[in-house]
């Protein structure tokens, strides 16, 4: 946690996190673009940042793309809001963004963290019904081969559909399926209302993908979730709910015990 505050202590790094807020998944150029700075020393910066895990990034063919990683801010916040308090801090903070800033959107989650775990045990938390259901919530069933189908069920509800599969499976270093099928039931059963639960059904399928990293004795986990219509609403409830899910798991594999309440 040290390495984040001196991360941030620098107003020039908290400008490359604010420009990568407002869009994320930049380039070095494009940010370079923005800045009074020489490349180099906007390269320098982002190392100090993605070092501090304030920043993550993805390749995409040649291109380098650079997102604000929430995980280390999160941390932050669990340890020093309690539970308690959690629900009014967030109001507010919502209720400040609504009246100072301008509507922005990006098209993907993006989410490292790093876990005190090994990549198999990591691997079987992504992918055993009796690990997920501690700290998401709910039961995946696939035999984990790439075309082969999914089976989710939470709150005694069972989602299963032919678009819902498995795309990418590299055991303990990769792996990448499609997004659940809201239907009417799921929706009842997590308490939506009919026309959040409409806009949801209406919208194309996402994909998520998890690439496992060994990086001395933990792993970097790095979560990307995409393919979202713009004004996703999919989305929003992806940024909402995910840093919960993953700040669990790592709870989880590093300590025994998931956060309160993965439902």
């Amino acid at each position: 946690m040290d390495e984040v505050f001196k991360a941030l202590a620098d107003p020039s790094r908290r400008r490359l996190l604010d420009d990568l807020n407002a869009r994320n998944g930049q380039t070095l150029r494009e940010l370079c673009a923005g800045l009074d700075m020489a490349r180099q020393s906007v390269s320098k910066h982002l190392g100090v940042l993605e070092a501090a895990n304030l920043v993550t990034t993805v390749r995409r063919g040649r291109e380098k793309l650079h997102y604000v990683n929430a995980e280390p801010i999160n941390a932050i916040a669990e340890r020093w809001i309690d539970r308690y308090h959690q629900g009014r801090v967030d109001a507010l903070a919502d209720l400040k963004k609504a009246l100072e800033q301008e509507p922005m959107s990006t098209d993907e989650f993006v989410y490292t963290s790093y876990i005190r775990t090994t990549p198999e045990r990591l691997w079987r938390a992504l992918t055993d019904p009796v690990f997920t259901k501690r700290y998401w919530g709910c039961e995946f069933t696939s035999d984990w081969k790439p075309g082969s189908t999914m089976a989710w069920e939470q709150l005694g509800v069972r989602l299963e559909d032919p678009g819902q599969v498995v795309l990418e499976s590299d055991p303990y270093r990769r792996l990448s399926y499609t997004w659940h099928t809201f239907t009417p039931e799921f929706a009842k059963s997590v308490g939506l209302d009919d026309d959040v639960s409409a806009k949801l059904q209406a919208e194309s399928r996402s994909k998520v993908t998890f690439d496992l990293e060994p990086v001395g004795d933990t792993v970097k986990l790095t979560v990307v979730h995409d393919g979202f219509d713009p004004g996703s609403t999919a989305l929003e409830m992806v940024k909402g709910g995910w840093p919960s899910i993953l700040s669990s798991l790592k709870t989880l594999l590093e300590t025994g015990e998931p956060l309160p309440d993965p439902a």
